[in-house]
């Protein structure tokens, strides 16, 4: 059974996908304008697909980075 890593960190997402044995891969999804500055060694699973050979395709987006106005 393929564990529920929608939102979680792309560690934390690795991490339990290898130890329950699922194969995994990965696409990293980028704004098309930069809008929001977003820091790129921060990311998160945003879309998990089961596929048919047993494996996972996940799609990971940076965290946005917060304005000084926004703290």
């Amino acid at each position: 059974m393929t564990p529920d890593v929608l939102g979680r960190s792309a560690e934390e997402a690795y991490r339990l996908l290898s130890d329950a044995g699922v194969k995994y891969t990965t696409e990293l999804t980028r704004p098309t304008r930069y809008f929001f500055p977003v820091d790129e060694a921060r990311l998160y699973v945003v879309r998990a697909i089961n596929c048919s050979d047993h494996s996972c395709r996940l799609t990971l987006a940076a965290k946005q980075i917060k304005s000084r106005e926004e703290v």
